[in-house]
């Protein structure tokens, strides 16, 4: 209960107004509904001629404030209700009577039919409501989070908290809102009107339904285990779709399909038995709370029957029937009660996995008090060290970039070349040391000042489904001029204007209309467009053919003309001509200096240069 309290309280106080509404309705309907059940006691004894007592009507003042007006209140307004009517009765004779009561009947029912939609109308915000918050909350969350905590999560099981979790947290908090408003306000307005009516006979039906109640709940203890497990393995379903999309082309190369299509259908039998068992359970509660609900009726007929047959009863048969209508009503929010508690435990085992994300702490924070940091002097690594987990992955790094240097980090894969310039716009926090620019340390200033000051462009082209003007001003105000003349230093101006609408054509899933030349040039366009004091190139020209690389080359020389850039590169013909290259190895800076310096060493960056004229 508390966990539902605290959904409760995180999702629903933006809509507090709309939830009064709601309750407001709510309390009308079942009032309204009341009243005409009221109906059936005169209809019934003017059928069946059972009343003799004559009523007249009793003078009432009317006075709120006093408890003396509500304790006569429900006695008066009975006696004054069978008085209007039998003198209805002996005015215009029984037919006509029924007739006026069967319009005041149908006209309650129009109330009572209107305050159902009216809460039903007020409650559609809240849920809509409350899903975008949450899925808003979940995209702010991912952008915010540090690289880090992905490298630990399946991109599909992301995707799939953000569909069939959220969705499951909709249902969750809609029954629990049910639950704490609409039907307790029915079930308490209808247990006022039962025990008005007869005392003893309430009291007898108070001691059955928490037996139940009690029934229900053991019933769909183990539900929420079982939806955890459920979800959990709905991720990784998910997780095997986007993995089967992004590697479509290694797949049938391989004719890996029959092997991915066994795989998948083993992982969907698992998910299929599991969620089996957790709809057997669920739907368990209707046919439950059916043969429930008709053994209370039928021991309250008993027990009801019992009382009218005594001597001076203070129930007669037509109030008796009017009670079971009552009681008969409170059936259906007893079964909502019921199905809110099944999709109650599923909602929380999604709420968990969401919470993974929500909850997640972000590890790397802008600080309390930021400091301005502007690039006007050098950029220095003192003694850095980092580790993914247990082993080292750079181990003491010292290096200086003075403004409008070019630094080159070479070396064999896995020595620490993109995880040190990862460390430099904070995707990863150092473990020792520091990375300092004109003095102030990275952690030391915002997130946003840190991130202004530099342009990337790596191995793999990062682009979006949109459009080629679009993709270039990615994060940037710029007008089609700008955009057009950084283009063209990129070298991308002429294939652009090749296509069907130039620039406001769609370039597809991350670039998929594009050959691998053409992507990486808007990507540098980006940058260009960008200007920002210092460029991270990533391995930029890597996956290129060779005429592909001599134009990507170009753009990228066209944009790091005085500028400052650290170039990480495998290709070690593209950094010749950097004023400093770093060769590293196993985490460490082994060499360093200018081409023509390093082979003269005859060390890793000749052997190096030596297998790539081979």
């Amino acid at each position: 209960m508390n966990d539902f309290i605290r959904i409760l309280r995180r999702f629903i106080p933006p809509y507090k107004n709309y939830l009064a509404l709601n309750v407001f309705f709510n309390i009308l309907s079942a009032v309204l509904n009341l009243f005409s059940f009221a109906l059936i006691i005169p209809i019934l004894n003017l059928l069946f001629k059972t009343d003799r007592v004559a009523y007249s009507f009793m003078d009432w003042e009317w006075n709120p404030g006093s408890w003396e007006f509500w304790k006569e209140a429900p006695e008066v307004l009975k006696n004054n209700f069978f008085a209007f009517v039998s003198e209805l009765i002996e005015t215009r004779g029984g037919s006509v009577t029924l007739i006026v009561l069967g319009v005041f009947l149908v006209v309650m029912t129009l109330l009572k039919a209107a305050s159902m939609y009216l809460a039903l109308f007020t409650m559609i915000p809240i849920r809509t409501g409350v899903v975008r918050d949450i899925r808003n909350r979940i995209n702010r969350k991912i952008i915010s989070l540090p690289l880090g905590f992905f490298s630990e999560e399946r991109k599909g099981d992301i995707l799939a908290r953000v569909s069939g979790d959220v969705n499951e947290i909709e249902n969750s908090i809609m029954s629990s809102l049910d639950m704490f408003f609409k039907n307790p306000i029915l079930i308490c307005i209808y247990l006022l009107g039962m025990v008005l009516i007869s005392w003893q006979l309430t009291l007898f039906v108070l001691v059955l339904l928490p037996i139940a109640g009690y029934i229900m709940g053991q019933v769909g203890k183990s539900l929420k285990r079982k939806s955890l497990t459920g979800q959990e393995q709905w991720g990784y379903l998910m997780s095997q779709v986007e993995e089967t999309l992004s590697g479509l082309r290694i797949i049938k190369a391989f004719n890996a399909e029959s092997k991915i299509q066994e795989r998948f259908e083993k992982v969907n039998d698992l998910f299929r038995r599991t969620t089996n068992r957790i709809y057997r359970r669920q739907q368990m509660s209707q046919p439950m709370s059916e043969l429930l609900g008709t053994i209370t009726i039928a021991v309250v007929l008993w027990y009801g029957g019992s009382l009218i047959l005594e001597e001076n009863s203070s129930v007669s048969a037509s109030t008796f029937i009017y009670y079971l209508v009552i009681f008969y009503s409170i059936i259906n929010p007893a079964k909502d009660l019921a199905k809110a508690a099944y999709a109650i435990r599923k909602g929380l085992a999604s709420m968990e996995r969401i919470d993974r994300i929500l909850l997640a702490e972000p590890g790397i924070r802008d600080p309390e008090s930021p400091k301005p940091v502007g690039f006007k002097d050098r950029i220095v690594f003192s003694d850095v060290w980092f580790k993914y987990q247990s082993e080292w992955v750079l181990k003491g790094v010292n290096l200086v970039l003075p403004k409008g240097k070019s630094i080159a980090l070479v070396g064999q894969s896995g020595s620490g070349k993109s995880t040190l310039v990862d460390l430099l716009p904070r995707f990863y926090d150092v473990d020792r040391g520091s990375i300092t620019i004109d003095g102030v340390d990275v952690r030391d200033t915002t997130l946003y000042n840190l991130h202004a000051l530099m342009g990337n462009v790596n191995q793999e082209a990062i682009l979006f489904n949109d459009t080629f003007f679009n993709n270039i001003a990615f994060g940037v105000k710029a007008t089609p001029e700008e955009v057009e003349h950084a283009a063209r230093i990129a070298n991308a101006h002429d294939f652009i204007l090749a296509t069907e609408k130039g620039y406001q054509t769609l370039i597809g899933d991350r670039g998929g209309k594009l050959s691998g030349g053409q992507r990486q040039r808007i990507s540098i366009a980006r940058a260009i467009l960008k200007n920002p004091p210092l460029l991270i190139l990533d391995e930029a020209t890597s996956a290129l053919d060779t005429e592909s690389e001599r134009l990507v080359q170009e753009a990228l020389e066209n944009l790091m003309k005085n500028r400052t850039s650290i170039v990480v590169a495998h290709r070690l013909s593209t950094i010749r001509n950097a004023d400093v290259i770093c060769v590293m190895y196993e985490g460490e800076i082994v060499e360093q200096g200018r081409h023509e310096d390093l082979l003269q060493l005859n060390g890793y960056y000749k052997r190096l240069c030596d297998m790539q004229s081979f």
